[in-house]
């Protein structure tokens, strides 16, 4: 009897090392996606607050850019062609281009020889 008592008692399997070793990799695996966590958030922070800033700059720009388009809109009706004229500016001569050789027409060079 004490023969055969013997022999289950070595058939058993130690399990306590696996367990522990499943109960380590499992507290390693929620630390890194708590990290992994942390950092996607922190992400997150920093975007939204980089967009407010982007969207407080946007405001500005157009702000300035409205006041230019004002002051542009309130100058271009002052602009006459007296106010031209003592600016330094002439009138242009309305030719843009003189049409004596045109693309169409053919010269015919002579023997240079």
């Amino acid at each position: 009897m004490t023969t055969q008592s013997l022999k289950l008692n070595t058939n058993i399997i130690n399990n306590n090392n696996i367990e522990n070793r499943t109960f380590k990799a499992f507290i390693y695996i929620i630390i890194f996606l708590s990290l992994c966590y942390v950092l996607v958030l922190g992400n997150m922070v920093w975007n939204i607050v980089a967009r407010k800033n982007i969207d407080a700059q946007a405001r500005t720009l157009g702000n300035e850019v409205n006041n230019l388009e004002l002051q542009y809109l309130s100058l271009s009706g002052k602009v006459d062609m007296k106010m031209a004229y003592s600016m330094g500016f002439k009138e242009i001569n309305k030719t843009f281009a003189k049409r004596e050789n045109s693309l169409g027409s053919l010269s015919v060079m002579q023997n240079e020889l």
